[in-house]
């Protein structure tokens, strides 16, 4: 089983869904884990829960990952809870679905700085610690939806789509400082996000086999990276 006792993370939106699990499995692990999300009652509800549970600890950290100035407040706080960084999570993101021509600028706007700028956010702070440290990782959660549009996503298609981009390129360019890059794109999985689950998700991919990817990511030898994980259901129901 994986030790990461000593190590440090952080989980951006790490109250619900693939995140929570995300930041479970480090805890479990025995990291220390900084979640970070926007409600203040649920970053410290969830640390709580998290840390009671162990064998690592959790604390929680309000930030609207979608700002600059909150990105790099987070980052410089986990750094002086716990005096290193190990691990980057960038899993916070939003969905909006509407066509083009009924979309608000606010709504875009919202989209491609939760889901994208976010991540070019919280690892330009972060890479100098983990540079500091000569190894780390960032995993960026991504989406099937950055590699099939579909009608009604194009802000959230352009935003995964950009998640691509930014996690091939980055991952050249910090690979020689130790730092490995890697980016998980799921299918259908069973969260509230965008729209709720319910009784009729047992098909889809749990929170938890994303997490269980996550920490099998850390697990992986320094001489290898596995740079691009596409994770689908295996037995989705089947189109009339």
């Amino acid at each position: 089983m994986l030790q990461l006792n000593g190590q440090a993370a952080i989980v951006t939106g790490g109250t619900h869904g693939i995140g929570r699990a995300i930041a479970r499995a480090l805890v479990g692990a025995g990291a220390n884990v900084t979640i970070a999300a926007r409600t203040p009652g649920d970053v410290e509800r969830v640390a709580a829960e998290l840390t009671a549970l162990g064998p690592g600890t959790a604390r929680g950290e309000t930030a609207d990952v979608s700002r600059y100035d909150d990105c790099r407040r987070l980052v410089g706080a986990a750094i002086r809870a716990f005096g290193r960084l190990d691990v980057l999570v960038n899993n916070a993101g939003v969905g909006l679905f509407k066509p083009v021509a009924d979309m608000e600028p606010d709504d875009w706007d919202r989209v491609i700085r939760t889901n994208l700028d976010s991540l070019f956010y919280c690892s330009h702070e972060a890479i100098p610690h983990l540079r500091r440290a000569g190894a780390g990782w960032i995993i960026n959660i991504g989406s099937l939806a950055g590699k099939n549009a579909f009608p009604g996503g194009a802000a959230y298609n352009a935003s995964k789509f950009g998640v691509i981009g930014f996690s091939e390129a980055l991952m050249q360019e910090v690979r020689h400082d130790g730092i490995r890059v890697s980016y998980i794109m799921p299918g259908s999985v069973a969260t509230d996000f965008g729209g709720g689950s319910g009784t009729g998700d047992a098909w889809k991919i749990q929170p938890e086999d994303i997490a269980e990817i996550v920490v099998d990511l850390l697990a992986f030898p320094g001489r290898t990276l596995p740079s691009r994980i596409e994770v689908r259901p295996s037995m989705p129901p089947r189109k009339p």
